[in-house]
């Protein structure tokens, strides 16, 4: 008699019809062929079940819920799988409206509510086929990813770009200067990431050096072509300003095919240069969010409460920065009703402790209030889509300096030959752009070459229906202490897992 891993029993569907679910992939299916194959045949059955255990199963379904697609997510529990999936739903642009999260044990068991960036339910079969492959193939501490996921933009070779990191004190000017550099010394800027909050300063900058043949580039060795750009990128970040600026002001430059995920990295980037601190005494800025950290000694979690508005990778921001802090997530809830946005998370360390003094409460709401304030775009939204050239960004953001902007905010692209990039510019003083300079940018740049746009995201500002089962999920609403045995139960009951949550 062959026994059967609980994480294979096929799943029950809430609704009717005949449960689904996705079957486990072979060991020599995940690792290919060749020496793989050898290697596998080797193992015992034992090793063998335990990596079989280890890879995820997910379940897509359509039928459920009549206002989102449901995604379920069942794995052995591993430090950073819920941070793989999330992920995963990120990087495809779906909103999570709801998501339950249980992982007690070794077992780690999530339910996902999404849509699509227009709030509608995932009707693209291949886009669910995709997810499902997507979610299978992210392990924990694997930064390789799919195919269509890759963080390099499509169409790029990742083979000869080198990717810079930069993080400092930020200034009116800055980004055009660093640009100006890039071009000076003959980089071509394919891809970039531009983060501004609380005056600092973080960018990811793809770059391809110089033409192959180069004579330069034929003659000069890249690893000190490579540090002579560190060094000049180095200079214009230190510039003559804070002292906690030049101090902490770093350009580094590392292969694109080591790369990490662009946000994550991001997020540490800033995180490192410590953008959660206040950097006036006395003047604070108002947070767009509401965390409180609290502890429930009797069964040794801190809970975390998140209230906010609901915006793109919100979810993705907040477990990004638990992870990073070495947080582990046991149990959460996260909910959202109209344009507002609730989490709660059941957290402890890595080594099973939860939260244990003031200071480090503290540190906790301040860095998720610093990781959801980064995402938030300010100022005008300007688009710019015209045939890339050297020095193209240089030019237009030395013009956007010129008229008295800053940018906020930015994400380049180059695909085919188009340069595709968004800028969020604002005036020095944080105020909004008038239409007569927006004009006189577009006028100097191309009025057909680049746009004032303005991002709509429908699904965070829809009036959701909630139906009775998701008000006993959700214990009546809001957010507020559970008692763990309620988490439990309507936790396993939305995974289809149990009858009744009662």
């Amino acid at each position: 008699m062959v026994t059967r891993h609980p994480m294979e029993q096929r799943i029950p569907r809430e609704g009717n019809g005949p449960a689904t679910s996705l079957p486990l992939i072979p060991y020599e299916s995940i690792q290919g062929g060749g020496r793989m194959e050898e290697l596998a045949a080797s193992l015992d059955e034992y090793d063998k079940l335990v990596i079989r255990m280890n890879t995820p199963r997910v379940v897509v379904d359509n039928a459920v819920c009549p206002t989102a697609t449901l995604v379920k997510v069942d794995s052995a529990r591993e430090h950073g799988i819920l941070l793989e999936a999330v992920r995963v739903l990120a990087d495809l642009d779906l909103a999570v409206r709801k998501a339950y999260i249980s992982s007690d044990g070794r077992w780690f068991m999530n339910v996902f509510h999404v849509t699509d960036r227009c709030g509608r339910k995932l009707a693209d079969r291949s886009l669910t086929s995709h997810l499902e492959r997507s979610l299978c193939a992210s392990r924990p501490g694997d930064d390789t990813q799919p195919p269509a996921l890759l963080t390099e933009p499509a169409g790029l070779e990742v083979h000869g770009l080198t990717t810079l990191e930069l993080a400092g004190a930020d200034r009116p000017g800055l980004l055009s200067e660093v640009f100006a550099v890039l071009r000076d010394v003959e980089c071509d800027v394919v891809a970039a990431k531009v983060w501004t909050h609380n005056g600092r300063v973080a960018s990811l900058i793809t770059v391809r050096e110089g033409r192959p043949d180069s004579p330069t580039d034929a003659d000069a060795d890249a690893t000190l072509r490579a540090r002579r750009v560190e060094a000049r990128l180095g200079n214009v970040l230190r510039g003559d300003h804070a002292v906690r600026g030049a101090r902490n002001a770093t350009a580094v430059a590392s292969s694109s095919a080591s790369a990490a995920h662009s946000d994550r990295r991001m997020h540490q980037l800033m995180f490192a240069d410590r953008d959660y601190e206040q950097t006036t005494p006395g003047v604070s800025t108002p947070a767009r969010s509401v965390v409180s950290v609290q502890n429930w000694v009797n069964r040794g979690y801190s809970i975390v409460n998140v209230e906010c508005r609901d915006q793109p990778k919100l979810l993705f921001d907040v477990i990004c920065t638990l992870t990073d802090m070495e947080y582990v997530v046991f149990h959460g809830i996260i909910d959202t009703d109209g344009d507002r946005a609730r989490q709660e998370f059941y957290v402890r360390h890595l080594d099973g402790t939860p939260i244990s003094s003031e200071a480090e409460r503290q540190r906790v709401i301040q860095c998720l209030q610093a990781a959801i304030d980064r995402r938030a775009c300010e100022g005008a939204m300007l688009e710019l889509c015209t045939a890339d050239r050297r020095g193209l960004l240089a030019d237009v953001t030395q013009t956007f300096r010129e008229h008295g902007l800053s940018v906020t905010r930015a994400e380049v692209t180059t695909k085919a030959g188009i340069a595709m990039d968004v800028f969020y510019v604002a005036d020095t003083a944080g105020h909004a752009v008038d239409q007569r300079t927006v004009d006189a940018i577009t006028e100097r740049v191309g009025v057909e070459s680049l746009k004032l746009s303005e991002e709509r995201r429908p699904w965070c500002h829809q009036k959701w229906p909630t139906t009775e089962e998701d008000r006993v999920a959700n214990g009546g609403g809001g957010v507020g202490l559970f008692y763990l045995g309620s988490i439990v139960k309507r936790n396993l009951y939305n995974l289809g897992l149990i009858r009744s949550c009662s």
